[in-house]
């Protein structure tokens, strides 16, 4: 039997046992904010993890997170995933898990919880796991911002890093994401009556519209920038004081997002009397294509190796795998399940395709410690 088939063989055998963690796994939920549930999810997966990588398994306190870290000896390859979810605690009560016509659905169960339930399985496949690294955060859905140093950290010891989030429609994997810039503006005004004595206000709503209209306009080509959470004044009869307005960017190059945020901070206010204040700035570097080449073509060899063709595109998302990337990383993204929706309520995934997942996953990483760790 070829090693494809093993792996094909072993995964469908293991079906029935993933498809049981992620039932137990979407159950605990883990809202990105709350250490808490945060800390029970990581105990759960702690076990689990452990055992398919057959060495101990580090939990790693950063602030109010909790990451955990599976660390070679020789890492030729980090796989990296994150167990947080968008959904707040209580959502499984209205929206339970469950499987219907081979769609299961429940918050979290396609980013990524899927995913992790699949890493975890290639890596029981798996004769020899010394070569791969696991780092799995808690942090991804609020910008990693207590991961990041240890992400980039073991994406250079390891110098390949495959990224288990959902995979683009119909199973593509991804090699490249745009990059993300997160800006508040706050517009400083002048409070006043506004029947009785309007002009002596300084109207911080009228400035917030006039800077919306001036930051929309900053957008060009394929790179967006979007004014989205909108706010100003405090009571129906007095002239706003302050207004504010929150600013998603997103480019596929580093230069377009460079940019974008020297005119963020270059911007005026137009009525006298009013002052304009940014914060923020460059959240995510993007993920440019050239990062993912080599991998990609390793992952092609792995998938025939397993029956699959094995499609390609770029992703407007962010994840982990910027940071990868943007550190000089071979990065390979969207690894993880087949289905759909992630963030929404009609979030699901195809659970008929997690052995195939799961058995190109594990031939992938087979490969990745013969010798054919990618580097930039």
């Amino acid at each position: 039997m070829s090693s494809g088939n093993h792996f094909l063989k072993g995964a469908a055998d293991l079906l029935p046992v993933m498809l049981e963690r992620l039932e137990t796994l979407v159950n605990c939920e883990s809202p990105s904010r709350s250490l808490k549930h945060l800390r029970a999810c990581a105990d759960l997966l702690h076990p689990w993890l452990s055992s398919a990588v057959a060495r101990p398994v580090e939990v790693v306190a950063v602030g109010q997170h909790v990451h955990l870290l599976a660390p070679a000896v020789e890492p030729t390859v980090l796989l990296l995933g994150h167990f947080d979810t968008v959904w707040p605690a209580g959502t499984t009560a209205e929206w339970p898990f469950s499987i219907q016509d081979r769609i299961a659905s429940g918050p979290g169960v396609f980013d990524m919880k899927a995913g992790i339930v699949q890493l975890i399985a290639a890596l029981d496949l798996l004769e020899d796991t010394n070569h791969v690294s696991v780092l799995l955060t808690s942090d991804e859905e609020i910008g990693s911002e207590t991961s990041r140093a240890l992400i980039e950290e073991q994406a250079k010891l390891a110098g390949a890093v495959l990224v288990c989030e959902p995979s683009a429609d119909g199973g593509a994997v991804k090699i490249g994401r745009k990059g993300i810039a997160n800006y508040r503006v706050t517009v400083h005004g002048r409070a006043a009556h506004a029947g009785l004595e309007p002009h002596l206000g300084v109207n911080a709503g009228i400035e917030l519209a006039h800077q919306v209209l001036s930051i929309a306009g900053l957008a060009f080509g394929d790179t967006t920038v979007t004014p989205t959470v909108l706010a100003a004044g405090t009571t129906v009869n007095t002239v706003p004081e302050q207004a504010q307005c929150d600013v998603d960017v997103r480019s596929w190059t580093k230069t377009e997002l460079e940019t974008v945020d020297r005119a963020m901070f270059a911007l005026s206010p137009r009525l006298p009397g009013a002052e304009v204040v940014v914060t923020g700035g460059i959240d995510r570097p993007p993920f440019e294509e050239h990062a993912a080449r080599a991998l990609f073509a390793e992952a092609e060899t792995a998938a025939k190796k397993v029956g699959l063709e094995l499609d390609a595109v770029k992703s407007g998302g962010g994840s982990d795998g910027n940071l990868t990337a943007a550190v000089g990383v071979a990065t390979l993204d969207g690894l993880g399940a087949v289905g759909g929706h992630p963030h929404g309520r009609s979030e699901h995934v195809d659970v008929s395709t997690m052995p195939e997942r799961t058995a190109l996953l594990a031939a992938l990483l087979a490969q990745l410690g013969d010798g054919h760790s990618p580097r930039p």
